[in-house]
C-alpha cells in the first residue's frame, strides 16, 4: 500500500472507515492508521467523522501515466520513449541523470508527485505540497555540443506560457529562468522554476535533463511558510487538471528540444521579450555579494539579457547572476 493507493480511495469525497480502507487495501487498520498520520504530515487535510470515516478535505487529482500518454499527439508519442510517473523522489532531475548513466535517458520524462530533495538555479531547495504542483523532467540526447542548448531554460519558459495562457492565465518571465503570476494579494509571485542541466562536451554530443516545478495549488498554510512571494495556477484558474496541463506541456516541451538544436533560441527571442516582466524597469543585478543597478532591456538572440547601466548598454550571461525588481 503506498500514500498514492490511500488517496485513490478517498478521492471520491465519500467517507470511509478504516475497517474498509484496510479490506479495499488488503492491509491492517492499523496499517491504515499509520498511512493516515503520514498524510496529515504531507500537509494533506483530512476529515475524520466518528462513525462515518475519514476523507479528504479537498479533492486532490493524482498524476495517471496512461491517461497523459493517451493524451499525447501523435508526434509526441514518436518523440517519448518512456514516461515514468512516480510518488517521491529526491529529485526528477537526478533520476534522469542517472537514467543517462545506464545508457537510457534520452526522450524520457519523469513526473513526480513529490520531491524530497528538489532543488533549483545556485543549489536553491524547490519546496512543494503533495500531489498539488507539477514536477517534469524531460531528458535529451544533443549532437552538435553545449553551444547549440544556448538560451534553452528561456524558450522552456515561453513554452510554459504559452500553454498557461490556453486557459487563461497570464504569467510573466523574470530572467533567466524563473516564471511569474499574480498571486492571491495581487503581487507578482513565483509561479515555475526552470532547470537545466547540460552534461557532455562543448563541441560534441551531450545531454541535457530540463526540469521545472510549476506550483498548480498552493495550499494556505504551506504558503506561509514560503520564504518568497509565491503564486499558482488555481489562483487565476482553478479547474486547471494537473493531467491535462501534462499532456500540454510534455507536448509542447518534446517539440521544443527536438528542434532546438537545429533553431536555437533566436525564434523564441521575441516570444520571451512579449513576456518579459521587468521590461523597462529598474533592476538588481546580483553577483556574488555584489549587487547593481540598471535598467533592464530584453534579451538577445542567444538568450544574454540586456541593461543599461548609466548610459552604458551591458550584456548579462546566466550563471551566477541572479534579478531582483527594486521597489
Amino acid at each position: 500500500m503506498t500514500i498514492g493507493d490511500l488517496i485513490r480511495l478517498l478521492s471520491d469525497g465519500e467517507f470511509h472507515s478504516g475497517e474498509q480502507l484496510g479490506e479495499q487495501l488488503g492491509v491492517s487498520r492499523a496499517a491504515v492508521w499509520k498511512q493516515l498520520r503520514k498524510l496529515e504530515a504531507l500537509g494533506i487535510v483530512m476529515e475524520a467523522v466518528k462513525g462515518q470515516g475519514y476523507r479528504l478535505a479537498e479533492p486532490l487529482e493524482l498524476l495517471d501515466g496512461a491517461r497523459i500518454v493517451a493524451g499525447l499527439s501523435r508526434e509526441s508519442r514518436g518523440l517519448l520513449t518512456r514516461l515514468f510517473v512516480e510518488e517521491t523522489l529526491p529529485s526528477s532531475n537526478a533520476f534522469l541523470r542517472e537514467r543517462f548513466d545506464q545508457g537510457a535517458g534520452h526522450g524520457e520524462v519523469c513526473l513526480v508527485e513529490q520531491q524530497s530533495a528538489g532543488r533549483g538555479r545556485r543549489g536553491r531547495t524547490w519546496s512543494t505540497p503533495w500531489g498539488r504542483s507539477l514536477m517534469l523532467s524531460l531528458g535529451w540526447r544533443v549532437e552538435s555540443g553545449v553551444a547549440a542548448l544556448e538560451g534553452l531554460s528561456l524558450a522552456v519558459g515561453v513554452v510554459l506560457a504559452q500553454v498557461l495562457e490556453r486557459h487563461g492565465v497570464a504569467p510573466r518571465l523574470k530572467w533567466p529562468n524563473d516564471v511569474l503570476l499574480c498571486g492571491p494579494d495581487g503581487g507578482l509571485g513565483k509561479l515555475a522554476g526552470i532547470l537545466v542541466e547540460v552534461t557532455g562536451d562543448t563541441a560534441g554530443p551531450c545531454t541535457v535533463v530540463v526540469g521545472m516545478g510549476i506550483n498548480v495549488g498552493l495550499p494556505p498554510a504551506f504558503r506561509k511558510g514560503l520564504d518568497q512571494p509565491s503564486a499558482a495556477i488555481h489562483d487565476q484558474a482553478p479547474e486547471v487538471s494537473r493531467n491535462e496541463l501534462a499532456v500540454e506541456l510534455i507536448d509542447a516541451l518534446l517539440t521544443l528540444v527536438a528542434n532546438f538544436e537545429k533553431e536555437g533560441f533566436a525564434v523564441w527571442q521575441d516570444g520571451w521579450n512579449s513576456r518579459h516582466a521587468y521590461a523597462g524597469q529598474e533592476v538588481d543585478i546580483l553577483r556574488g555579494q555584489q549587487r547593481e543597478q540598471a535598467v533592464a532591456e530584453g534579451v538577445d538572440a542567444a538568450g544574454n539579457l540586456l541593461v543599461n547601466q548609466q548610459g552604458q548598454r551591458l550584456r548579462l550571461a546566466g550563471g551566477e547572476i541572479s534579478l531582483r525588481a527594486r521597489p
